[in-house]
């Protein structure tokens, strides 16, 4: 059993990782699931209500941006206060903001079906998956983004390749920097892989940002810090590309 300094948000208790997972019953909507996680007062709410508010706000808002970069899309989308710090609705947020910098790029892509595929594929990405299955649901959003920019199924061929090639980058960069999780860090990550993966796989020039610091660190009790490369500690202008 691993505790986290994340609140609770029916008591604002830690919240715990337990290793076997079992059947709860969420606080919220009272259905029963089996999960790994629950507060140190027996607290449990589920992926499907400690997202739903942060998930309905992204995709509703991205139809009214034009921006060509998903770093800052995806910036803007998490200052919303119904998206948590931490929680499975980056794993909709990411994809989300990578396809709205995708659309203002390319004349004619269907952006509202898109986000709305995104939602339903990125939903059922579990929270915690990034620890629970050595897959980080940053990365796995990107994939869902490409995959559906690209229309790649399973029967796909070359870009059934790039879409696994993707999600196995942008999971090298977040893994190279390390544990605990933050969903800020490993997002920024992702969507910066994902920009230079565009452009040389598909000739697709997204914007990237010059310079990225975290405004989030003070809501993060795990912080990496001055290990972090978005951390205030560092200039970006320093960062290698990915």
């Amino acid at each position: 059993m691993h505790c986290r300094n994340e609140e609770c948000l029916i008591c604002h208790s830690p919240v715990m990782y337990i290793r076997v997972q079992r059947m709860m019953i969420c606080r919220l909507c009272q259905k029963q699931f089996l999960s790994n996680t629950e507060c140190v007062r027996g607290h449990y709410v589920c992926d499907q209500c400690h997202s739903d508010k942060g998930v309905g706000s992204t995709s509703s808002r991205c139809m009214n941006m034009d921006s060509r970069n998903p770093v800052e899309i995806a910036l803007t989308l998490m200052k919303s206060p119904l998206v948590h710090m931490h929680g499975p609705e980056h794993h909709v947020l990411v994809g989300t903001a990578l396809l709205t910098a995708y659309a203002n790029c390319v004349e004619g892509f269907n952006l509202a079906s898109a986000i709305a595929e995104m939602e339903n594929r990125g939903r059922q990405v579990p929270g915690g998956v990034c620890g629970l299955w050595g897959c980080c649901g940053a990365a796995i959003s990107c994939g869902i983004a490409y995959s559906i920019i690209t229309g790649t199924t399973p029967l796909s061929t070359e870009t059934w390749g790039l879409s696994n090639t993707l999600v196995s980058e942008c999971l090298k960069n977040i893994g190279e920097l390390g544990g605990p999780r933050c969903c800020k860090r490993d997002s920024f990550t992702a969507l910066r892989t994902a920009i230079t993966f565009l452009r040389k796989h598909n000739g697709v020039i997204l914007e990237a940002p010059i310079q990225l610091t975290c405004c989030f660190s003070h809501k993060n009790t795990q912080c990496q810090g001055k290990l972090c490369p978005y951390h205030s500690h560092h200039n970006m202008d320093h960062i290698k590309d990915l």
